[in-house]
């Protein structure tokens, strides 16, 4: 299972008890899968930066959960055929990953190819490259 984050921008038009209800479906969509549905934001009425949609103000709720993709892909089949919803952006949250461990690459000295030197190239010196420009004139 995975962590995601649902961002979905619905008409301002709709009453804020059919906005709950629609986000109780997600949810209870994501609980009947067998995901732990998270925290859920409602940041309520905010201005596009561009029309969307011909509409320059959106509903905006914040939807946490852990599910398998398959549980996701139906959540976003629900919101697709959703007549109120605007806009949604499904994220998988990178690097975490429920019941995983990241493995970490052990920190140290790298060991080189056969013949190759790990130690670094210095860079030239300012004598070098003034020697350098003497030779050419």
């Amino acid at each position: 299972m995975r962590p995601y984050e649902v961002m979905v921008i619905y008409e301002v038009g709709s009453e804020e008890a059919d906005i709950r209800k629609q986000v109780d479906r997600v949810i209870d969509l994501v609980r009947s899968r067998g995901g732990i549905p998270g925290r859920v934001d409602y940041w309520g009425r905010r201005t596009f930066a561009y029309e969307v949609k011909h509409r320059s103000e959106g509903y905006y709720v914040l939807i946490e959960a852990v599910a398998e993709p398959t549980t996701m892909s139906e959540v976003d089949r629900l919101l697709v055929l959703e007549d109120s919803v605007l806009r949604y952006k499904i994220i998988r949250q990178p690097g975490k990953a429920s019941g995983r461990r990241r493995v970490s690459r052990p920190r140290g000295p790298v060991a080189s190819p056969a013949g190759e030197s790990s130690e670094p190239v210095p860079a030239p010196s300012a004598d070098v490259a003034a020697d350098d420009e003497s030779v050419g004139s």
